[in-house]
């Protein structure tokens, strides 16, 4: 899976939990102090997602574009990748309308 942002690379395993794998290379961003930041936001985004995400090692890759990408849309990106391979539930709606009807695509 890809996007502008990042690209998911998946293998579901049956036992254990869920593994991070970060790869940010120097074509991301030339300066050390750039690419740590992507990754840090990326790390702590993982984190907070591990007991809902299924079992499995997760690598992702981060594309030129998240170099200029505040913190909430790498955020936001991960999100979606990993919802659109399954990996994490789409979000529940809690509130007083009624929940959208699903996308037929």
């Amino acid at each position: 899976m890809s996007d502008r942002l990042l690209v998911l690379h998946v293998l579901a395993t049956p036992t254990g939990g869920a593994r991070l794998g970060l790869a940010v290379s120097r074509k991301v961003d030339p300066r050390a102090v750039g690419r740590n930041r992507i990754k840090r936001v990326l790390r702590d985004q993982f984190r907070r997602l591990r007991a809902t995400l299924a079992a499995g090692d997760y690598v992702v890759v981060a594309r030129g574009a998240a170099r200029e990408a505040p913190p909430a849309q790498l955020r936001n990106a991960l999100c979606g990748l990993l919802q659109r391979c399954g990996a994490l539930p789409p979000p529940t709606f809690t509130g007083t309308m009624p929940a959208p009807p699903p996308d037929e695509a």
